[in-house]
């Protein structure tokens, strides 16, 4: 089997970044976005954790994990101090389907979750993307609300501690 592991995200990994972000399934998930990979990746917030998730060393996908509360830009609005928000994606589309995502979730939770005080994790798909919709609840995630972000109709999901399947 497999080993996937996270790891920081480094100036070294942003063509990477950038290539990622032109493959049509990450445009068709993501299309009005524009991460600023120059200007975020640099960013060394202890609110922010943007990870490099690695298969047998090999890079796999990009999660990013947000203590919401601290985020200075209020992407979330303003929520309890308990919650963090995740964005996970995989970089290359003939890694879909295939568990890994299911993995990198899993790690990105249990680094959320190992912080005692965080009790909620949100993260927000299209709500057109009927796929990531599928996977988040597959994984454990409630449904809560359509909610525009900027340009984009969005599902926002959440998963409590209690409802976390560490498996």
């Amino acid at each position: 089997m497999s080993t996937i592991t996270l790891r920081k995200a480094t100036a070294e990994d942003i063509p990477l970044l950038r290539y990622w972000d032109q493959q049509p399934h990450k445009k068709e998930a993501d299309p009005n976005s524009d991460w600023q990979w120059e200007t975020e990746i640099p960013k060394d917030a202890p609110w922010l954790h943007q990870l490099i998730a690695e298969v047998d060393g090999r890079p796999l996908g990009y999660v990013e994990i947000m203590h919401c509360a601290y985020d200075p830009e209020q992407y979330w609005g303003d929520v309890p101090d308990s919650w963090m928000a995740i964005d996970i994606w995989i970089g290359e589309a003939g890694d879909i389907g295939r568990g890994m995502g299911t993995h990198m979730l899993q790690l990105a939770l249990a680094k959320c979750f190992q912080n005692a005080n965080i009790d909620t994790v949100v993260l927000d798909p299209l709500a057109s993307n009927g796929r990531a919709r599928r996977f988040y609840e597959k994984n454990g995630f409630r449904f809560v609300e359509e909610r525009w972000f900027g340009n984009d109709c969005t599902a926002v999901y959440k998963i409590e501690r209690s409802e976390w399947n560490q498996a």
